[in-house]
């Protein structure tokens, strides 16, 4: 309840500095994705709802309020599942094909369907990729820059599970949180990214 009215405090303090004619224009976009956008296959029209805490980071054109960010971001934190059995790390050659399959969620998947995790769009993770989008940062060497200790995996797992727990507007996906990733998955990006035999670490 807490993490709800903060969320509707904060959205609707952005809403009213928000100028009426950014307000015109919100409204516009989101008619016409609702207008153009048509449920088919597992692709349901609630893919166009946000929920408060995205329409918080859109509303401020992701730089909220500190107050309100520190609450929110602090309350994504609580919605991070860690493994029930203390372990972080997977296989990274698993996390590696992960990392590189684009695939999943779209209205011609199935449902159930395991999903890629995308992450060569907007990351360099190996030194010999040639083609990497760089919407994020490079992860090239994480392991060998950060460590490998047990604090590092936990947090690598938590980033990946939501990142918004961590940078509130992040564009990072919440791949934990929106179920787009099992555990599994997750724990095997993780290992791509903190296994010192991986390529990510070369």
């Amino acid at each position: 309840m807490k993490t709800l009215q903060a969320s509707i405090f904060g959205a609707a303090a952005l809403a009213i500095a928000f100028t009426a004619q950014a307000q015109d224009y919100r409204g516009q976009a989101i008619s016409m994705m609702k207008r153009d956008f048509h449920a088919q296959g597992i692709a349901r029209m609630d893919r166009l709802d946000e929920d408060a805490l995205q329409q918080i980071c859109n509303l401020s054109h992701n730089n909220p309020p500190k107050g309100i960010a520190e609450t929110l971001q602090h309350d994504q934190l609580a919605t991070v599942q860690y493994p029930a059995d203390g372990k972080f790390l997977g296989d990274w050659k698993a996390g590696e094909k992960i990392a590189q399959d684009g695939r999943g969620m779209t209205w011609s998947d199935k449902a159930g369907q395991a999903n890629g995790g995308s992450c060569y769009n907007c990351h360099q993770i190996g030194s010999d990729t040639t083609s990497f989008g760089d919407i994020g940062n490079s992860l090239l060497h994480f392991g060998k820059t950060r460590g490998y200790s047990a604090d590092v995996q936990k947090y690598v797992y938590g980033k990946i599970y939501n990142a918004k727990a961590y940078s509130l507007c992040s564009k990072m996906p919440r791949f934990g949180h929106s179920g787009t990733l099992t555990e599994q998955q997750i724990k095997d990006l993780v290992a791509l990214l903190l296994d010192p035999n991986s390529p990510v670490n070369k």
